[in-house]
């Protein structure tokens, strides 16, 4: 099983071209259920050749997950690295049939992105609400561009000195499976870059091909930016979320209020199908209501 799956990642990773991050979450994915296997040839002695895994034995494995009190997104995404895996089986001839045939993962919850409102991320952007050294001036570029531009947590900390263009006002982004796209931004960020990049080459001496990086050049890291964008999201009260996602739904949930076309928001926000932005119209329907709410007869 082992050899299969090493086979599997190579083909994503050098075939498909998937970035690391994606590559890794195939990875850690797949390893429990080979785990799950492994256990299950220790139970009963002997080995457990890929094609004898059907649909009963990947519903027992989901069925662990679900006791772990994993949600269902999480189970669902697990599933799917799976049936990646053995689509692959399949087109490789190591397996005659696809076990998923026969099976359907758990129902997912519908929940509606968690936004900001724009007078707390305009209050939360202020610049008297960071430090004057370069991490301060870094981290307040690395929030604003955030929001501004609606790009990932991933694709933000992925950008270099040559993805930037001041002329145009346009980043040369990097998304899932090493897409690319270009999204631009206005003048008041395109002030912040320039400041930005003034204050990096006065305080920071080896500084590396990347856009963000650490006070000693080396490049930015998700966690550093996770950590400074959730203690900025902290003053702010009732926010059910506090990661760079939440801003990345702000932005798609402020276009859309705003009249922007869903298929607009949809390229600036590089995803691949309709479906992945249209979640963002129940949250400005929501909005339309707490707007009609405040009719007298809404009253009634």
């Amino acid at each position: 099983m082992r050899k299969y799956v090493s086979c599997f990642i190579g083909y994503l990773r050098y075939e498909r071209n998937y970035s690391v991050h994606t590559v890794n979450a195939y990875m850690n994915d797949l390893q429990q259920f080979i785990s799950f296997i492994e256990e299950r040839e220790a139970l009963e002695g002997e080995s457990f050749p890929v094609d004898r895994i059907d649909a009963d034995v990947i519903r027992q494995w989901m069925m662990g997950l679900m006791k772990q009190s994993l949600s269902s997104a999480s189970v669902n995404r697990k599933l799917s690295a799976l049936h990646s895996l053995f689509r692959y089986f399949v087109r490789q001839g190591i397996i005659k049939k696809h076990p998923f045939a026969l099976l359907s993962g758990p129902k997912k919850t519908k929940v509606l992105p968690c936004f900001i409102r724009e007078k707390e991320v305009e209050k939360m952007l202020a610049e008297e609400n960071f430090t004057q050294d370069f991490e301060g001036i870094r981290n307040r570029l690395m929030l604003e561009m955030l929001y501004e531009t609606g790009i990932r947590c991933s694709e933000l900390v992925g950008i270099k000195d040559t993805d930037v263009d001041l002329e145009a006002m346009a980043l040369k982004v990097t998304g899932k499976r090493n897409k690319q796209r270009l999204v631009p931004f206005a003048g008041r960020l395109k002030e912040m870059i320039v400041y930005y990049i003034n204050v990096r080459t006065r305080d920071v001496e080896a500084v590396s091909q990347s856009f963000f990086v650490r006070k000693d050049g080396r490049p930015l890291s998700s966690a550093i930016v996770y950590y400074a964008v959730k203690k900025k999201l902290s003053d702010i009260p009732m926010l059910s979320k506090r990661s760079p996602h939440v801003l990345r739904h702000t932005f798609a949930t402020s276009m859309l209020n705003d009249g922007a076309e869903i298929s607009a928001v949809r390229n600036l926000l590089g995803h691949s199908s309709l479906a992945s932005t249209s979640v963002y119209t129940h949250v400005t329907f929501e909005e339309l209501k707490k707007v009609y709410n405040a009719h007298p007869r809404a009253k009634k």
